[in-house]
């Protein structure tokens, strides 16, 4: 939990890890692309040194090129994803942000329209998770912030954000949950 959690005055970022099977699974998206993409310069290199003719290879280069864009993607995407949720005290500004690589897609929430800190579980026998959720009134929705698998973990980071921020935090672990 170290790393979940930084204050810097009265700015909390507060960053949620990429499970280490996304990581793992973006690594045969990313060798089967690479494989693909050096058969094409492989291709272009016989094509553009004399030992063939584009013409001949242009569709296969075409749909190599094609499928070794479209899995390598996907894995780009897994092996780069970051979120992180940024919470201004000064400024009373929310902003969940989620990265890809070089893109980022941002959301931008008002503080003020969260009210209390709150410790869930996911009603899970096998394998409880304890989500740590900032919340609002009824028809806000609200931003889980990050989830543990020990219920002490996710107290003590409900505590800590809301000792900084001036909310209370709630543990409804063991609840039934509302309708809506």
């Amino acid at each position: 939990m170290a790393g979940a959690m930084t204050v810097d005055g009265g700015i909390v970022r507060i960053d949620r890890p990429m499970p280490w099977v996304g990581r793992l699974l973006s690594l045969p998206l990313l060798a089967a692309s690479g494989y693909l993409l050096w058969n094409v310069a492989l291709g272009l290199r016989q094509d553009f040194f004399g030992f063939g003719r584009l013409a001949d290879d242009l569709v296969p280069v075409l749909v190599f090129t094609g499928f070794g864009l479209l899995v390598g993607i996907p894995g780009l995407i897994l092996l780069t994803f970051r979120y992180f949720v940024v919470l201004n005290e000064t400024l009373r500004q929310i902003v969940i942000t989620r990265q890809f690589g070089p893109l980022n897609i941002r959301s931008s929430r008002n503080l003020a329209d969260y009210h209390f800190i709150s410790v869930i579980d996911d009603y899970d026998t096998d394998l409880t998770t304890y989500d740590v959720n900032l919340c609002g009134n009824k028809g806000i929705e609200p931003i889980t912030l990050q989830s543990f698998t020990r219920r002490e973990e996710a107290d003590q980071l409900a505590s800590e954000i809301g000792r900084v921020l001036k909310l209370p935090a709630r543990d409804y672990v063991g609840t039934e949950p509302d309708a809506d």
